[in-house]
């Protein structure tokens, strides 16, 4: 029973390192296209949709307007976004990509495969521990 203690056996100890080391993998991966990982996850969402508005890409994000915002101010000032006011809802900020942004997406594109290789998994594994990620979040968001 005193086993349940060990730091080798805490799953957040786990969890907590492997994500550590993997945005340590993407980031020298996206030094190459000159972002870094937060913003990275926001070109991921804004590749996806065209527009969306602040509060939206938090909740996409888990970030809160304080961590986004200044990290937005400066995609914005590197050219990769446009921040403007909603014409219906003045409180509403709406983020839309620049050329430049959206052509971020084919630099960005080798990423993923280049992250596989670097993981030295195959894509059955990979696949199964996405699966295994995406039922905890789900069981952790029904918590809510």
């Amino acid at each position: 029973m005193d086993d349940v203690l060990l730091l080798e056996n805490q799953i957040c100890f786990k969890i907590y390192t492997a994500e550590r080391e993997i945005t340590k993998l993407y980031r020298s991966l996206l030094e190459e296209i000159g972002v870094t990982y937060p913003q990275y996850l926001a070109l991921l969402v804004l590749w996806e949709k065209e527009k969306i508005t602040v509060k939206e890409l938090g909740k996409k994000l888990f970030l809160d307007s304080g961590t986004l915002t200044p990290m937005l101010k400066r995609m914005e000032n590197n050219g990769l976004l446009i921040r403007e006011r909603s014409k219906e809802d003045e409180r509403s900020v709406i983020i839309s990509l620049t050329e430049k942004g959206a052509g971020l997406k084919e630099k960005a594109s080798c990423i993923p495969s280049r992250l596989l290789e670097n993981l030295d998994m195959d894509t059955s594994e990979l696949e199964q521990f996405n699966q295994t990620l995406t039922t905890v979040l789900g069981k952790l968001k029904a918590r809510e």
